[in-house]
């Protein structure tokens, strides 16, 4: 899948509502004290924020629900003519604003800066095959179905169709639904991954070393 098609995903999973349980990177600091440490307490106290925010219909539960009324929240932002689909131009708008929203990483920034090159025409050919009615823009039938057909390329490519982090491993029963209490321990679980020496807290060496092993598992992917 080439890099214009997933700049145009990536509208396509915020507003389809997938991107709302998928685990945080980058807006939030957790190091509430400034102090270059993060203690449990305070991943855990950024982690609930955020769970209170995911969880859309107030009932405890990460699902289905939750996506769908958050793809429809931000569909409606979106679409700001109101007439129930959304052009390209309301697309990239709504991909920027979030953009704008969401501190980018250095690395990842670096590496857009360097893509260059002119994507408009591979865009537009992408967006014209989603938008099946022919109208002009995409409704939030057409959206789904866009999202839907980006799983089954990721299963075709060994993926599976699976994207994102906690959200993946932290349904431990395996009935598309996050708890509370599931999301709770995979906080834990995490933070203990990250603290390798055992001190209980996750120094800026520690996560220095994380980034390492996530880039270098994005490079073995790539090279498969």
């Amino acid at each position: 899948m080439n890099k214009t098609f997933l700049t145009l995903s990536a509208a396509v999973l915020a507003l389809t509502g997938t991107a709302a349980i998928a685990q945080h990177r980058g807006g939030e600091n957790p190091d509430t004290d400034g102090d270059g440490r993060i203690t449990l307490a305070e991943m855990q106290a950024t982690s609930a924020a955020r769970f209170a925010r995911m969880d859309a219909n107030g009932d405890g539960v990460l699902n289905a629900n939750d996506r769908a009324a958050k793809g429809t929240q931000m569909f409606a932002q979106a679409d700001t003519d109101g007439d129930g689909e959304l052009t390209a131009a309301e697309m990239t708008a709504a991909h920027e604003a979030r953009k704008a929203n969401r501190p980018e990483r250095g690395d990842r920034a670096e590496r857009r800066g360097t893509r260059g090159g002119d994507r408009s025409a591979r865009m537009a050919e992408h967006f014209a095959k989603a938008d099946t009615d022919k109208s002009g823009g995409l409704s939030q039938a057409e959206l789904a179905a866009m999202h839907e057909a980006r799983g089954e390329r990721g299963k075709r490519g060994g993926r599976d169709g699976k994207r994102g982090g906690m959200h993946m491993t932290a349904d431990t029963n395996g009935d598309q639904a996050i708890s509370r209490a599931e999301f709770d321990a995979s906080v834990q679980a995490r933070f203990a991954k990250l603290d390798t020496n055992g001190d209980g807290a996750i120094s800026a060496e520690e996560r220095e070393a994380q980034k390492g092993e996530r880039r270098a598992k994005r490079g073995e992917r790539r090279g498969q």
